[in-house]
Parts: C-alpha cells; structure tokens; sequence
C-alpha cells in the first residue's frame, strides 16, 4: 500500500474508533443523563405510550388509566377516590412528573424497572403490549376512609400503622386533593388546575401530605418519650411512686415558672397521674434531670432526626442536640424546637404498643408483575428497641389510665384495650396562633396489638378554648382503631 492511502486508512481507522467511543460514552456515560433530561421528549411519550401498572389497596385499584386525543402521550392517569388516596399514591402527571408512589415506583408502574426485563422479553416475542407491574399497598381502605372522613374538611393528617410489622394501615392528609385533574398536559385544564394547587394561590397547600412531610411541635404526646427515657434510665422505677415535682417547677438557671393547665393535682404526682393529667411539671423537671443526651438518645431510639423511607421520603422529626437545660425542660413536653410529623408520633405509640420493639414503617406490601407474579415481597423488619418489653408494658399500663379515666376518654372502643395520651402544643410566636391538637393510641387484642393511630388537627375554625387533643384528634383516632378492628 503506497503511503496516501496508507494515511487515509489510518485516518479512516482513527474516525471510526473515534465514533465507537462517542457511541460507548454516550450509551454507557450519559445514559442515565439523556434518559432523565426533562427536555428528552420521546422519554415522555414512552412513559405514556402504554397504560401504567396500578396501585393496589385491599385487592382493588385505586388508579386507572383513560386515552387522551389530540396528544402524542396515548395514555394518562385516572383515580378512584383521588382526594382521599393522593397522600399515598401522589400524582403522575404528562406536564408536572410523578410524586410518592408514582414517583418512587415509577419505573416499576410503567414496565421500564429491570426487574421486568423477563416479561418485556416475552411481550416483545409474543406481540403483546409492554404493560407496567402493580404496586399492592399495605394500607386498610375502611382505615383510611375513616380517617379521611373524620379528619373532613379540617387541616390536619393521620397515620395508622401495625405494630407487630410496621405496615401503615391509613395515611390521610388533609385539605387534598384529586391527582386525576393534573393528569393530563393540556393548558387549559391541567395547567390551571396545577397553578391553583400551588401555595401562592391556595395557602392551604392541598398538594401537602401533612402525614410525611410536615412537623409540627407534639406538644404533650412527646411526654411518652420523656417517660420512656426516665424508665429507660431507671431515674422512675414504680411509676406509681410520688415523684418530687413542684409546682410551679422554676426552669434550671431561669426565673420562669413552668406551669400546668388548669386545676391539676400535678405536685409530687406519680408518673401515671402524670401522664393522666398531663402534668407539665412534672415531665419537664425529669426531662431536665435526665439531662440532653439521655433524651437525645431516647428519643433517636424511636426515630428523631432522621429521614424515614416508607418508600417515599418522610421527614425528620426533630429533638436538638444542642439546648441548655431549661430548653431541654421545654423540649421534654413536646415544645421549644421539637416537632414531629404524624408518622413519627405513630412510631412512638407503635413501639410502645409492641413491647418496646419499633418495627420500621413501609406502606408496599409487594411488586407484582403483569403476570401476577411477586417480584418484590417487603420483609417486616425491625428498626430499633427503645424500651424493654417491661419498661414498654408499664407505659402500656399508663396510657390505659389517660383512655380509662384521663384525658383521652373520647378514644374508648367497647370491649377492647385502648391506651392513648392526648396532647396540645403551642403554635406561633408567644402562643398567638391557635393550638394544634394531637392524639396517640394503640388499640390491643389477645393477639397483640394490630394498630397505633396518630392524629393532628389544625381547626382554624375552632374556637381556642375548645381545641383539644382529647375533643378534636381522639374521636378520629377511635374510628380508625374501630375500623381496623372491624368493630
């Protein structure tokens, strides 16, 4: 071969092994990138080519699918009971993405998750659609519409779970509202509907799932993880003992008095009365006795400060680990920085309820194929022990005593063991706003105990004085127990 061509052939060898890298970094480097760039269409019109898996509750569908006209995504969303479900299954929308399960399972609903690749072989060789697989939830349809239907057309949220495996059972958030008229990419409809959900247009944040992503200061429920750290620690051995608790109780290194509501017998009360009456006093001077890290570390035992996945995100509650006594005092009754979404209230009842065993919440029970075969099946396991089983079972007793002859009467179910602890937490500067009204239960049979319900309740449109966990959050919280009971 004379020399020219030699160089072209050099050359030419060197463009093509040129282009095999290009094609290889594309292909293997920044797949993922180009797959997931929002202004990739045909990723978009893939997603909507065909219908979606569905989300499974109690065997049923609680989603669907429709054709759309005049569009190149052939499929969309639709919902059944959207408002009450959309805290659980989120929304999956051709013009604004995928949120919760829709988002999480995405893959998986519309057929791309690799785990398929199986059944889109066999599809491909028979002719048949690709279809998406389901998502079987381990939520309780009549628990979640009881919770739906008492929660009503109040701002607030609850959250049911199992506290044998950590299923949730409910998860209702509320004002809501329906994924199915956002389903769609039309501007005209979707579009306005989108804007209309959004925050600066309706302050109520429909789109909110208060049961995950929200905090709020747990106000006298948190008392629970004060009396689990001081049983823990062995600071209260017979919480039928008298405690030394003054009344008023002087925050350490202040001049300021914390105090009780109302009329209380509080002085020196023993840790069931305590609870019963939900003593102030009395459970800030032990949280401050106990001292910060032995209530940071109780209360990170029952999940504080860290982000849960259920699959989709919850927030983290939040105890500081930088307070000064008096902030610890204040903290140690559910106030100061501490705030706790739904879900973290109910781990607490849960753990408490399950002999001192915090099982870690999910809400899939399974993956299954288009096929009906399992291809992920979730595994209860456990999360962490905040309490011995006998710590856990005098906790247990107190409780009972709030629901029997406290403050959480209203929470009461005929025939069955219900422990629960009320509570009322400050909202706002200086106390300005009106209270948020909290509930914490567990209800218990001879087989255990199959649910621990929390409940808050922001009711604007209640008058200040009749804001109450036991008024407004308890009833709800009964209704949800009755209903996984099948009372």
């Amino acid at each position: 071969m004379n020399k020219p061509l030699r160089r072209v052939a050099v050359f030419c060898g060197l463009l093509v092994l040129a282009l095999l890298a290009r094609v290889n970094y594309v292909q293997f480097v920044q797949a993922d990138q180009l797959s997931n760039d929002p202004n990739n269409r045909r990723v978009a019109i893939n997603q909507y080519a065909q219908p979606r898996g569905d989300i499974i509750v109690d065997g049923k569908a609680v989603t669907g699918h429709t054709t759309t006209t005049g569009s190149d995504f052939k499929y969309k969303r639709t919902y059944t009971d959207g408002p009450m479900w959309a805290p659980v299954t989120g929304h999956a929308s051709q013009a604004f993405g995928t949120s919760f399960l829709e988002g999480v399972e995405d893959k998986f609903l519309t057929g791309n998750d690799d785990r398929l690749f199986f059944n889109r072989t066999i599809d491909l060789l028979t002719g048949k659609q690709k279809q998406g697989g389901n998502v079987v939830t381990t939520l309780n349809a009549k628990a979640q519409t009881a919770a739906f239907k008492g929660l009503g057309d109040k701002k607030g949220a609850v959250v049911a779970l199992d506290p044998r495996t950590g299923a949730i059972l409910a998860m209702a958030s509320t004002p809501s509202y329906d994924p199915s008229s956002i389903a769609g990419n039309s501007t005209t409809t979707d579009e306005k509907n989108w804007n209309a959900l959004q925050p600066k247009n309706d302050p109520d944040d429909p789109m909110q799932n208060r049961a995950l992503r929200q905090t709020y200061p747990p106000g006298s429920t948190f008392k629970l993880v004060t009396a689990a750290a001081a049983l823990q620690s062995g600071k209260v051995t017979d919480i039928d003992g008298t405690t030394t608790s003054p009344d008023p109780y002087i925050l350490p290194g202040t001049t300021t008095a914390l105090r009780n509501e109302g009329s209380i017998p509080c002085k020196n009360a023993s840790l069931r009365n305590a609870l019963k009456y939900s003593c102030n006093t009395v459970f800030g001077k032990l949280g401050a006795d106990l001292g910060l890290s032995t209530m940071v570390k109780e209360a990170e035992q029952f999940g504080f400060n860290k982000e849960q996945l259920v699959p989709v995100r919850a927030d983290a509650s939040n105890f500081d680990t930088k307070m000064s006594p008096d902030q610890v005092a204040q903290s140690s009754i559910g106030q100061f920085d501490t705030a706790a979404t739904p879900l973290q209230m109910a781990m607490v009842a849960s753990a408490i309820a399950n002999n001192g065993t915090l099982m870690k919440p999910y809400e899939v029970d399974k993956l299954v194929a288009p096929n009906l075969s399992t291809i992920a099946q979730t595994t209860p396991s456990k999360l962490s022990q905040p309490l011995s089983p006998e710590n856990a079972q005098k906790l247990q007793s107190m409780m009972q005593t709030v629901v029997s002859s406290g403050t959480g009467t209203n929470a009461q179910i005929p025939g069955v063991t219900v422990g629960g602890k009320t509570g009322t937490a400050q909202n706002g500067i200086d106390n300005k706003g009106k209270p948020y009204a909290w509930f914490v239960s567990y209800a218990m049979t001879d087989q255990g105990s199959p649910v621990a319900v929390a409940v808050v309740v922001e009711d604007g449109a209640a008058n200040r004085d009749d804001i109450s966990g036991g008024g407004l959050a308890a009833p709800i919280a009964q209704k949800v127990m009755e209903a996984v009971l099948n009372k």
